[in-house]
């Protein structure tokens, strides 16, 4: 025996029958007529919402990825990829990252909620890492916000700037960047702008260009401005010439945005890499940051990052983590545990923090030492053009240089896999494939110079 329809059933039932009334070859009870209409309706209704929806133009990056991968050529290489390879063109987990897992593991902690702001010793420990002795007695001028790596980082920055400022600031970008920062910063709502950085002519930086955008850009902008490493460039300022930036921002009033994602990568020193935040620190700056740890610690996985935004005052680095927590907790909650503990457990741990500086030390010399093999072997093979920039630019992407046709050759012919732009990431290179790219990098520049 059918249990008994409730009344509130009947009801809709009725309502929903008087709105769309089944067809006369029904004969069914109102509970089922109720049943085939919603799902007629959510039928109808579903082929209508997403129609007009048109598929977004595949990620640049991610996309050069995916055709590596489909390739079956024995001689494919991937230029493409942001993340360190070996010299056996494998990933590498560090093995100070290892040792800090075990002891997690031994320590048996639970996977308990973070809370919003994150880890506190990750947390206290970040910050130590991007600011040093300039630190000392000015800790609570600082928010530091756990964050889901650099990406999540730049979000919450963007979030805040598009929440406090009573005029929303245009947010200026090197020409070019990393693509994301256009995606973070226009999804809140700001106004991106592109400013002068790469001179296509020296392979260099277009100081000249950079300092004229400043002191052109209105009063009170934002400058997102590359800790060190520069994506997609690899060109960086001297110390003198982020000397003058933070001069010209101080004199207008802008705000720097240091986007972090290399430090101790680049040159295999942690000091030498941060000046640019501690310029800005002692400066007395109020400016945001975002860090990331997938590169110096080689956890892509595992999206561990921080926020910073450096405050006058404890009273105002209250009320800012207040609004970055309202943020975080909108967009993710809380962050993930696993990453957090990881770094703080390698960060705290004598032994384990001088394991780690030595695998930074590997890996960043290893990319250096793949620029000079690079460099060698394309003077060795005489190919036309001045190819210096390569072992002068720093960090894991080198702006080659090469045109759109030129790189066309490389992936078509050669199935070496690049952007467009010509960046090239040198984690890709190795040893045993770099003859084979100064030979098809010769043959790209020899062939299209003598069809123009």
């Amino acid at each position: 025996m059918f249990p008994r329809e409730s009344a509130s059933i009947r009801r809709l039932s009725k309502t929903v029958n008087h709105i769309c009334p089944p067809s006369s070859s029904h004969n069914s009870s109102p509970s089922s007529s109720l049943s085939s209409t919603t799902v007629s309706s959510s039928k109808k209704n579903n082929s209508k919402m997403f129609s007009h929806v048109q598929v977004a133009p595949p990620d640049p990056i991610l996309g050069v990825s995916l055709a590596y991968k489909v390739d079956q050529s024995p001689n494919k290489v991937d230029l493409g990829v942001g993340a360190y390879r070996t010299d056996d063109g494998l990933p590498y987990v560090l093995s100070s990252v290892k040792k800090a897992e075990k002891a997690i593991l031994d320590a048996n902690f639970n996977k308990e909620y973070l809370p919003i702001d994150g880890l506190a010793e990750f947390d206290r420990l970040a910050t130590d890492l991007l600011f040093g002795a300039d630190l000392k007695g000015q800790e609570k001028r600082v928010v530091t916000v756990q964050s889901l790596s650099g990406t999540g980082a730049l979000r919450l920055g963007a979030a805040l700037i598009g929440r406090i400022f009573a005029n929303k600031p245009t947010v200026y970008v090197s020409k070019p960047t990393w693509s994301n920062h256009f995606n973070i910063f226009r999804n809140e709502g700001l106004e991106v702008k592109e400013y002068r950085y790469f001179d296509s002519k020296t392979n260099g930086l277009d100081f000249e260009g950079l300092i004229a955008d400043l002191k052109a850009a209105p009063n009170g902008s934002v400058f997102v401005l590359h800790l060190c490493a520069h994506n997609p460039t690899g060109v960086d300022p001297t110390i003198d010439q982020w000397e003058i930036i933070a001069n010209i921002c101080q004199e207008k009033g802008h705000v720097p945005f240091v986007d972090g994602a290399y430090q101790g990568y680049a040159s295999g020193d942690l000091d030498r890499d941060a000046f640019a935040a501690r310029l800005f620190f002692r400066r007395g700056f109020e400016f945001f940051s975002a860090q990331s740890f997938s590169k110096n610690f080689g956890l892509y996985g595992e999206r561990i990052g921080s926020f910073f935004a450096v405050t006058n005052s404890p009273q105002a680095a209250e009320a800012v983590l207040s609004q970055v927590k309202l943020d975080a907790r909108a967009l993710y909650s809380n962050p993930p545990v696993h990453g957090a503990r990881i770094v703080a457990k390698v960060l705290s741990d004598p032994a384990l923090y001088q394991e780690w500086i030595a695998e930074l030390k590997e890996m960043s010399g290893r990319i250096i030492q793949m620029r000079q093999q690079l460099f060698d072997a394309l003077a060795a093979r005489k190919t036309p053009g001045d190819w210096s920039h390569i072992v002068k630019q720093i960090g894991m992407f080198a702006y080659t240089g090469l045109t759109p046709e030129q790189v066309d050759i490389l992936i078509n012919k050669y199935h070496i896999y690049l952007l467009k732009s010509g960046r090239v990431s040198m984690a890709g290179v190795n040893s045993k494939n770099v003859n084979y790219i100064a030979d098809a990098i010769h043959d790209a520049v020899v062939s299209t110079k003598a069809k123009h």
